[in-house]
C-alpha cells in the first residue's frame, strides 16, 4: 500500500472535523464533515476525478471535505495519478493502494472499509465485481459504463441494498440524460401540456478542436469505446416502443451555435431513458456527434472487415493504425424535446453545450475528462447525503440537484437554451 499525505500543522480526528472543535476563546465553530471516498481506476478519468474532489469547489460548497483512495491494479499508475492530484492540489489526505487483478487482498479490503464511496471508472467488464465489493463493505457506489448486460447485473447485486448505487453517471451514459429529463421537467412547467413527447433527442461528441480528411478524427478517449459505440445496436424509442436498430443507420446533418455538424446513432449513450419513457415519447434516441466526413470513412473501414471478424477490435485496429491521439479536445453537447404545449402549438425546448480544457488547480484537464468525471464527482456529493438507497438510474436522479451541484456547474455552466 501506497501513501502520499501532506502534513499540515493542525490535524483534527473524524469526530472533531463532523462536529466541530472549542476555541481558546470558548467559541463553538462548526467544521465541515470529512468523507473518505475510494476512486478504483488510476487512469485519466480516475485522476481527474481526485482531481475535481480535491480543487475544484471548496469544501464549504460542496458540503464535505473529501479524503481520497486511489486504486489500480498497475502501482505506477496509481503512483502516476497521486503525483498527478498532489501536483494540481496540495496533497491532503491522499492515498493509494494496489488492487489485485482478482477478488480482494488485505490491504484493498481495509481501504474500502475506511471509506463511504466508491467511485467505478474501470472499464465497465469490472463494474459487476467492484458494485459487490461495495455491497458487501457497505458503500455507496457509483460508475461510468454503458455496458447494458453488467448494468443489469449489478441491478440484482443492489437489491435490497441500504446503500444507494447510481449507475451510468458520466457525459454520455449520465449527464446527457439526466440534461433530457430536466428539459421534460422544465417544459411541462413552462408550457403545460406535453403528457405526449414528440421527439427526446439526446447528442454528444467529444471531438478534437480540428479534424483532418480522410478520417476527420481524432481520438480523444478509449478507443475501444469509440470501436465498440459504432457497431453494438442502439436501443430507441420509435411509435412509443422501445426498440433496437444498428448503429450508423440513421444518419443526419446539423448546425449547433453556427457549426456544422454530423451525427448518427451509437449504442449505450441514452442510459434508461428508452426504458423510463416508453409509453410517453413518440421518439427518442441518442447520437453521436462528428465532424462532417467521419461517418463515410467508419463505413468504408467497416466493408473491410472480413465475415466473421469481431467488427469492434476490427475497426479499433484500423482506427489506432491511421488516427493520432489528440489532447486539444472539446466536448459538444445538445438535447431538446419537443412537444404540445397546453394550447396544442408544437414547441421545441433544448440546450446547447460547448466545453474546452480547463485549469484545474495546476493541471490542464481535457474536456473529456472534466465532463466525465464532474458528473461522477457530483454523483459521489448526492450519495453521501444517505438520502439513496438501492438502485439509482439516470432517470430517477433528482435533476435540479444534479445539474445545480457545485461540481456539475463549475464545469458545465448553464449552457445555451433553445
Amino acid at each position: 500500500m501506497h501513501e502520499l499525505i501532506l502534513v499540515s500543522a493542525l490535524w483534527l480526528t473524524p469526530e472533531e472535523t463532523i462536529f466541530g472543535r472549542t476555541a481558546s476563546n470558548g467559541t463553538f465553530k462548526m467544521k465541515t464533515p470529512r468523507h473518505a471516498i475510494f476512486i478504483a481506476g488510476a487512469g485519466g478519468i480516475g485522476r481527474a476525478a481526485g482531481l475535481l474532489l480535491q480543487k475544484l469547489v471548496k469544501p464549504s460548497e460542496a458540503g464535505f471535505e473529501a479524503e481520497i483512495w486511489i486504486g489500480d491494479i498497475s502501482q505506477r499508475a496509481v503512483d502516476e495519478a497521486l503525483r498527478f492530484i498532489a501536483a494540481g492540489s496540495p496533497a491532503k489526505r491522499l492515498h493509494g493502494v494496489l488492487m489485485p487483478k482478482e477478488g480482494a487482498d488485505d490491504g484493498f479490503i481495509q481501504a474500502l472499509k475506511s471509506c463511504k464511496v466508491l467511485l467505478d471508472c474501470l472499464p465497465g467488464s469490472q463494474a459487476p465485481r467492484m458494485a459487490r465489493l461495495a455491497r458487501e463493505y457497505g458503500l455507496h457506489y457509483a460508475n461510468l459504463t454503458e455496458y447494458v448486460h453488467e448494468t443489469d447485473e449489478i441491478r440484482k447485486i443492489a437489491e435490497g441494498a441500504e446503500t444507494g448505487f447510481i449507475l451510468q453517471t458520466g457525459l454520455a451514459p449520465g449527464f446527457i440524460g439526466v440534461l433530457a429529463m430536466h428539459l421534460i421537467h422544465e417544459f411541462r412547467e413552462k408550457f403545460g401540456g406535453a403528457k405526449e413527447l414528440e421527439y427526446v433527442s439526446m447528442k454528444v461528441g467529444a471531438l478534437t478542436g480540428s479534424a483532418n480528411p480522410p478520417h476527420f478524427y481524432g481520438f480523444t478517449w478509449s478507443t475501444i469505446g469509440v470501436a465498440t459505440e459504432y457497431v453494438k445496436d442502439a436501443i430507441v424509442i420509435r411509435d412509443f416502443k422501445t426498440t433496437n436498430l444498428p448503429s450508423l443507420s440513421e444518419y443526419e446533418q446539423l448546425i449547433i451555435d453556427g457549426v456544422h455538424y454530423e451525427a448518427d446513432l451509437t449504442s449505450g449513450g441514452a442510459a434508461d431513458l428508452p426504458e423510463a419513457l416508453a409509453g410517453i415519447a413518440k421518439k427518442l434516441d441518442y447520437k453521436t456527434i462528428r465532424w462532417p466526413g467521419h461517418y463515410e470513412w467508419v463505413q468504408q473501414q467497416l466493408t473491410l472487415v472480413p465475415p466473421g471478424e469481431d467488427q469492434a477490435k476490427a475497426l479499433e485496429a484500423r482506427m489506432l493504425e491511421q488516427i493520432p491521439v489528440c489532447e486539444d479536445d472539446v466536448v459538444v453537447i445538445q438535447a431538446y424535446v419537443t412537444a404540445r404545449d397546453g394550447h396544442g402549438q408544437l414547441r421545441l425546448h433544448g440546450k446547447n453545450y460547448r466545453i474546452g480544457p480547463k485549469m484545474i488547480g495546476n493541471q490542464v484537464l481535457r474536456a473529456i475528462q472534466t465532463t466525465t468525471a464532474a458528473p461522477l464527482v457530483e454523483c459521489a456529493r448526492m450519495l453521501l447525503t444517505d438520502k439513496y438507497k438501492g438502485i439509482v438510474l439516470q432517470s430517477q436522479l433528482d435533476t435540479t440537484a444534479f445539474l445545480n451541484g457545485p461540481f456539475v456547474k463549475a464545469i458545465y455552466g448553464g449552457g445555451n437554451e433553445k
